[in-house]
């Protein structure tokens, strides 16, 4: 959030590099302890259509907040769900910043 705030276009795509893979970790690990999982179902919220990158790295923060209370309580599914959904967001933003990137673009990132 920081490079955001400080408009580092860079550091944005290098945390958020950072967290997705930290994140396809975590899936990982989740689905061995899960087993079989319904995942593929698990859709994005409406707004992931969003093209701000601000407002989607508040999504996957919020979604992340949500995952770390279930394993609090050892709701492992629904943690599960949440990181994956997160990851989703993640993945979204990197799409964005990779499309800017091939047209040449030096994007605002406006928190």
């Amino acid at each position: 959030m920081q490079a955001l705030v400080n408009r580092d276009e860079n550091g944005v795509a290098g945390s958020v590099w950072r967290a997705a893979a930290e994140l396809e970790y975590t899936n990982f690990l989740f689905s061995i302890i899960q087993g079989e999982s319904e995942s593929r179902s698990w859709k994005l919220d409406p707004r992931s259509k969003q093209v701000e990158i601000g407002p989607l790295l508040v999504s996957a923060q919020d979604l992340l907040r949500k995952a770390e209370n279930g394993l609090d309580v050892s709701e492992l599914h629904e943690a599960y769900k949440q990181t994956w959904m997160a990851r989703g967001y993640l993945l979204k933003i990197q799409e964005i910043l990779e499309k800017r990137r091939k047209k040449g673009e030096k994007s605002s990132l406006a928190p």
